[in-house]
């Protein structure tokens, strides 16, 4: 791993959850290409790159209705195996091994990954649907919607006996809080609510007066069905959290989604036991 290529990945992973995409693209292509020279990309990624780029293209208005369908369904199922790293190619740099941040707690490993960041640029380029921000976007709503989400999954997780009061900031805080605010919280959000809520959404609020609602809801089923492997309590946590994101994302776009996908994050690792108490 090399600070600098990190440093233009980071940079412009940051100025595109920012709305600034031409500035985006130049350091995020300086960084892939440094990854590329560095080992952590090699070719056996470059054909599903070409894939994605070309999805990219198919989805364009300009498209015949079945192009466009063949690229959205390229692009979801190349999305699923980025998220659960089963593309080759992509070698992605272990920064925390095995840490238990509190004695009672489960061991925490933690990559920087290149994979899974490539849904979130492809759905924020490519598609029509997401909206980094909203014109009027209601900071209000999205700070009640964070502060209740936060609230309800606490309880929850208090309930299940997920986790128990534990403040600290370990060493590494810095480096899991800058992943966790541009490489995950961000091509989580971009996928569940940018791209599955959003295109809901236009689906649904035309037909039914919920149909937002629904498209919420639907997202966030998903999005804990996504975090199986965590056991049926972190699922339902998911799923809760899930719908504050998509009443965040539904009154402040993408970035209120985010932002409160990362405070709730940071909550939990700041304040309790990180990620679960052990069993």
């Amino acid at each position: 791993m090399t600070i600098v290529q990190w440093g233009f990945i980071l940079v412009g992973t940051l100025f595109l959850l920012g709305g600034l995409r031409l500035t985006a693209v130049g350091f995020l292509v300086i960084g892939y290409l440094l990854a590329f020279i560095n080992g952590e990309i090699d070719v056996y990624a470059l054909p599903f790159l070409v894939v994605l780029i070309s999805a990219a293209a198919s989805v364009s208005a300009q498209r015949y209705l079945a192009v466009r369908i063949g690229g959205h369904v390229v692009f979801v199922l190349l999305a699923v195996a980025l998220f659960v790293h089963r593309v080759p190619g992509f070698h992605n740099p272990l920064v925390i091994d095995a840490t238990n941040f509190t004695p009672d707690a489960i061991p925490f490993s933690m990559n920087l990954n290149l994979d899974k960041p490539l849904v979130a640029y492809w759905i924020v380029f490519a598609s029509t649907s997401v909206e980094l921000s909203r014109p009027k976007a209601d900071w209000l709503k999205v700070a009640l919607a964070a502060v209740v989400t936060i609230t309800v999954c606490i309880g929850v997780a208090f309930l299940l006996r997920f986790m128990m009061w534990e403040p600290k900031w370990p060493t590494s805080g810095w480096i899991w809080a800058i992943n966790n605010l541009l490489l995950v919280a961000f091509p989580e959000e971009a996928l569940f609510r940018g791209y599955v809520q959003a295109n809901l959404d236009r689906l649904f609020s035309s037909r039914w007066p919920f149909g937002r609602w629904l498209a919420i809801l639907i997202a966030a089923v998903l999005f804990g069905l996504a975090h199986f492997q965590g056991g049926g309590g972190l699922i339902v946590l998911a799923g809760i959290a899930g719908i504050g994101y998509g009443a965040a994302y539904r009154w402040g776009g993408l970035q209120g989604s985010v932002l409160t996908h990362f405070v709730l994050n940071l909550t939990h690792f700041s304040l309790f036991t990180y990620p679960a108490l052990a069993r």
